[in-house]
């Protein structure tokens, strides 16, 4: 195998025409998705607890690390980054990162997007366009800004709406994301249907992930979108549309709104069959699925040798076990998450 080094600006060595991933099933790993921090600055109730013990700082790669990851990912066939978290923006110098990998667009890389709660957005929305990204989700999952307080604990509805401004100005398109929380913003839907595609943004809709320990008992939040679906086709008319962003979103566009609508359905209708999709955490590990706690260590053989060939080893063996699918469940005789680890950790 040619392992021809090469470098963009200041950024990490790439290794050219390395292996691509492919995994055991057949389908093509071109979607990294890397937590850059498993802190936050809200606490939503359906993914974390209040009260949460972080991973101390020594315990994270460096920014250097995670660019030098990433270029290694890159070089192997990904043609699409996701920044995450947590919360991305809260990590330090967090946009050295975003420019870093912004120089591979154009030379390997096809995009970079970063999901985020919004409560930073209002500080970087400019820099982040300025770096190459043209697209981003906001985490929005009510109107109301005595329930957003509510369902994140410490969030600002105010700042989040601020942050949504400033980078509709700064050219950011943006999708939001809605968690569907039985009892909670369900009949909230269509205003935020109509909202989102008032301002020209998408819509998707999560189902609540069985993800991490939790005070609040997810069989009590848990929302089949089927019924949402139904419930919101009363007074809208979708049409299924074959539109995809590269994620595991189901979209229509809806009749009324001239929008489109997505539905993210781990527990309705399994959306593994198409998957191709790995995710980094902030310490190197890296999950082949969100529903399964099979990972790798790619930090020793980060911090091992300056070898590339190694760390691209190390990353073809991880992608020979990646599973069918997830294994997403709720346990309603226990009550128990079907994965043991918060989302903060794996990155949403």
């Amino acid at each position: 195998m040619n392992t021809r080094v090469g470098t963009i600006g200041n950024a990490a060595p790439l290794v050219a025409d390395a292996a691509p991933m492919i995994d055991p099933f057949g389908r093509a790993v071109t979607y990294l998705r890397v937590s850059v921090t498993d802190r936050c600055d809200f606490r939503c109730t359906y993914c974390m607890a209040e009260n949460m013990t972080f991973l101390p700082k020594k315990d994270l790669l460096t920014l250097e690390e995670l660019d030098r990851l990433c270029s290694a990912f890159i070089a192997k066939g990904v043609r699409k980054i996701r920044l995450t978290g947590g919360e991305p923006l809260v990590r330090k110098n967090i946009m050295h990162l975003v420019r870093q990998l912004g120089r591979r667009i154009g030379s390997g890389l096809d995009e970079l997007t970063v999901t985020t709660n919004g409560s930073q957005l209002a500080r970087h929305a400019e820099e982040l366009y300025d770096c190459g990204v043209r697209r981003i989700n906001v985490s929005l999952d009510t109107l109301d800004p005595e329930k957003f307080r509510r369902i994140t604990r410490w969030g600002d509805f105010a700042k989040v709406i601020d942050g949504i401004d400033a980078a509709q100005k700064a050219g950011l398109k943006i999708k939001l994301n809605a968690v569907a929380l039985k009892d909670f913003n369900e009949v909230e839907m269509p205003d935020m249907l109509r909202f989102a595609h008032g301002r020209g943004m998408d819509l998707t809709v999560i189902e609540t992930m069985p993800m991490g320990e939790i005070e609040e008992d997810r069989t009590d939040q848990y929302l089949p979108l089927s019924k949402l679906r139904t419930d919101l086709e009363r007074q809208f008319t979708f049409t299924d549309i074959d539109y995809q962003t590269g994620g595991p979103a189901r979209y229509v566009k809806v009749a009324e709104t001239g929008g489109r609508l997505g539905f993210i359905t781990p527990l309705t209708h399994n959306f593994c069959e198409s998957c191709n999709r790995v995710r980094l955490t902030c310490t190197g590990t890296l999950y082949m699925c969100l529903g399964q706690n099979d990972a790798a260590d790619l930090r020793a053989a980060l911090r091992g040798t300056e070898d590339n060939g190694l760390l691209h080893a190390a990353i073809d063996e991880a992608i020979t076990r990646k599973p069918k699918g997830h294994d997403f469940i709720i346990d309603r005789t226990h009550k128990r998450p079907a994965v043991a680890r918060h989302m903060s950790v794996t990155g949403g």
